[in-house]
C-alpha cells in the first residue's frame, strides 16, 4: 500500500512539473497586432507575460493621434485585451515596466496609470528611453497571474 501510494504520488508531482513548464502563445484580434518577431503574451508557470504594447490601434494597427495621455489609455486598453484572451485580467497584474519617451510625461501618465489600477496596484519600473517604435510616447508590458 505504502509503495502504491509512493508511486502515485511520484506519478502526480512528475504531472505537475510537466503542466508548470509548458508554455502558451497568447494571440486576439482585439489588441494590435505584433509588428515583428513576438507574440501577444505567453502563458507559463501560472503567469502571463505580456509583451510590451505602445499606442496602436488594433483596428488599423497605426499609432494612435494625441498626448500622453491617450496614448497610455490605449496602452493599458491593449494590456486588458491580451490579457483578458490569457483569461487574466489588469486586477491580476503584479508587475509592470514604463518606458517613456520623456520623463516629463510622468506624471500625466501616472495619472491614467492609476485610473487602471486603483486597488492594489502592481510592482513597477518606470524609465525614459531615447526612442520607441513608431515613434510611440510610451510602452507598457506587464506580467499577471492567469
Amino acid at each position: 500500500m505504502k509503495k502504491c501510494l509512493s508511486l502515485l504520488f511520484v506519478l502526480a508531482l512528475m504531472t505537475s512539473v510537466s503542466f508548470a513548464q509548458e508554455k502558451k502563445v497568447v494571440a486576439t484580434k482585439d489588441a494590435p497586432q505584433p509588428i515583428g518577431p513576438y507574440s501577444q503574451a505567453i502563458k507559463a508557470g501560472g503567469f502571463v507575460f505580456a509583451s510590451g504594447q505602445i499606442a496602436l490601434d488594433p483596428a488599423t494597427g497605426k499609432l494612435i493621434e494625441g498626448d500622453i495621455k491617450a496614448q497610455t489609455e490605449r496602452v493599458l486598453k491593449n494590456l486588458s485585451a491580451v490579457l483578458a484572451a490569457a483569461g487574466s485580467s489588469m486586477d491580476r497584474v503584479v508587475r509592470t515596466t514604463v518606458f517613456l519617451k520623456n520623463i516629463s510625461d510622468f506624471p500625466a501618465m501616472n495619472e491614467v496609470y492609476g485610473q487602471f489600477f486603483k486597488n492594489e496596484p502592481p510592482s513597477r519600473s518606470t524609465v525614459q528611453v531615447a526612442a520607441l517604435p513608431r515613434d510611440a510616447l510610451l510602452e507598457i508590458d506587464v506580467v499577471a497571474l492567469q
